[in-house]
């Protein structure tokens, strides 16, 4: 009689396999014949459930290493190709002319708001929080979940009410060539079906709609688009106010560093907002953004 007992364990489940294997010799020829009725021949097989499980948690125990290493090809794949349109897209190479912008910093810098580390982490906390950031963010989950949608009208009606929505003129150059560009670039590199025909409906397509569009078009998720388009408006901003202030590149960071959390509550704001909760109280900055036109010597368009 042999018996061979194989036991597997894993974190959740222990799986026991008993072979008993009776081999009988017959007294007058001296043939061995192995007996395969339940009484000689039997697999016992007992499972102990430590946590509630599937046999799906044995199953990859028994496969190859081979089959281990392909995984889920396809998800994987489509993941990665996500993250990488949403690097470039959002990269400071990415040539859609941000860096000619400053968004107004450059008159509160000449004004004296702003005239340190701290006071450009301040000033641009409000922006986030108040200002332009939470609209451009709130604006772009619209556009993106109409996109998604495949809603045009709504579309369209999200691209025009963020087209209004702009306190001066030179913000409106900033954001609406930022867009042009954006989209523009997007169809000669990066185009895809149903892309002319989203463009199509909108009259005037500013920057944080053109990324919802493409974005959505594209199946980048939503929400580490929204963090990606944040991120970069920041670092451009702290860009623009290391240059004027001017800072040095630790302290550029610090200060990015610093607006992280409000970073973050902003994009979770602009996750839940609706059109109506769409607003701005940043009398200063707006008042930067008009008073730039006027300004004597600029480095930046706006």
């Amino acid at each position: 009689m042999m018996i061979m007992i194989i036991t597997a364990m894993t974190t959740t489940t222990t799986v026991t396999v008993i072979t008993i294997m009776a081999d009988t010799i017959t007294p007058t020829t001296g043939t061995r014949i192995t007996a395969m009725t339940t009484a000689t021949r039997m697999t016992i097989m007992c499972m102990t459930s430590i946590a509630a499980t599937t046999i799906s948690t044995v199953i990859p125990m028994l496969m190859t290493t081979n089959e281990l290493a392909r995984g889920p090809a396809t998800a994987n794949g489509a993941d990665a190709a996500a993250l990488y349109r949403l690097l470039t897209w959002l990269s400071p190479a990415f040539p859609i002319g941000g860096f000619s912008y400053s968004s107004g910093i450059e008159w509160a810098v000449e004004a004296g708001d702003v005239g340190d580390a701290a006071a450009l982490r301040d000033w641009l906390a409000t922006m986030l929080a108040d200002g332009s950031g939470f609209c451009d963010a709130a604006f772009l989950v619209h556009a993106h979940q109409a996109t998604e949608l495949d809603d045009i009208k709504r579309l369209s009606e999200v691209a025009e009410l963020a087209a209004a929505f702009v306190p001066s003129r030179e913000r409106q150059l900033e954001t609406t060539a930022q867009g042009r560009a954006f989209i523009e670039i997007a169809r000669s590199a990066w185009s895809c079906a149903g892309l002319d025909e989203a463009v199509s409906q909108c009259d005037t397509i500013v920057y944080p709609v053109a990324v919802g569009l493409v974005g959505a078009l594209h199946g980048v998720p939503l929400a580490p688009l929204l963090h990606g388009f944040l991120h970069a408006l920041v670092s451009n901003w702290i860009s623009a106010g290391s240059r004027l202030v001017p800072l040095g590149q630790t302290d550029s960071q610090r200060v990015l560093a610093a607006l992280e959390p409000v970073v973050v509550a902003t994009a979770d704001r602009a996750l839940h907002a609706s059109l109506d909760d769409i607003g701005t109280a940043t009398f200063r900055a707006d008042l930067a953004s008009l008073r730039h036109e006027t300004q004597y010597t600029r480095l930046f368009r706006s």
